[in-house]
């Protein structure tokens, strides 16, 4: 009687179990970025991983049920993580392109973005027709490196990360940074101290996308998942938390 008991005892133990283990759903890695405010950065105070597309991914991960945890990396080293399917989905302010999606799949989009150039206030440089010549700082592997060496005839110097290039702009080792329009914008903000100006047009109109390796079986669930959280006003509340305005 007492080893039917126990039996059941352990029957029950391990249906409860497997219950537990299976409520949360899979926990896929996302390769990420350490410092594009406000999209991802690593909180100094806490250590953990914040932004919008922190929280974008984290909305999505439990509308489709399952969880994410971040691996944090330079950029051009993320995409080749997903090229390469070390990474099941990357987030980190991706522009998707028609060159790109030749080697990774991408989700619907869910920012528009665009390149812009920033340069001292006192500069003379007033569009990207300026460039040539001049020292110009910005991302390894971003679109905005690529630009520059399709479009200008810039003396480039590509920094691994993105704040680095606006420091030397800031410091006057450079005479300009090319790169994505919302990070160039909150620097200004936040680290500007009124030293630094955006000149010119919006190039290159791109939306961002999560990112995943060919044939990703994940992409429709994040998709549905995406759409949902835009649905019901879930992406809304994050985009004025970080934006500070609603979506257009």
């Amino acid at each position: 009687m007492k080893k039917k008991f126990y039996n059941i005892v352990a029957v029950m133990l391990t249906v409860f179990l497997l219950a537990a283990c299976g409520a949360g759903g899979e926990t896929y890695t996302v390769a990420t970025d350490a410092n594009f405010q406000p999209f991802e950065y690593k909180n100094p105070e806490t250590g953990k991983m914040e932004g919008f597309d922190i929280e974008l991914i984290k909305a999505i991960a439990e509308e489709a049920g399952f969880n994410v945890e971040f691996e944090t990396m330079q950029f051009d080293g993320l995409l080749a993580g997903i090229k390469s399917a070390r990474y099941p989905m990357a987030v980190a302010g991706i522009s998707i392109t028609e060159e790109r999606k030749k080697t990774i799949n991408f989700s619907d989009k869910y920012y528009n973005s665009g390149l812009i150039v920033m340069v001292p206030t006192e500069s003379d440089i007033q569009s990207v027709d300026d460039l040539a010549g001049k020292k110009v700082g910005t991302r390894q592997g971003s679109t905005s490196q690529e630009y520059l060496q399709n479009n200008t005839d810039a003396e480039i110097e590509a920094f691994p990360a993105i704040v680095d290039a606006y420091m030397a702009l800031k410091s006057g080792r450079l005479d300009a940074v090319l790169y994505d329009l919302p990070n160039v914008k909150y620097f200004i903000q936040q680290e500007g101290e009124g030293k630094l100006k955006t000149v010119g047009k919006l190039l290159e109109g791109q939306p961002y996308g999560i990112a995943f390796p060919k044939d990703s079986d994940l992409v429709d669930d994040v998709n549905e998942a995406l759409q949902t959280i835009k649905d019901n006003g879930t992406y809304d509340e994050i985009y004025k938390k970080w934006f500070g305005e609603a979506p257009e």
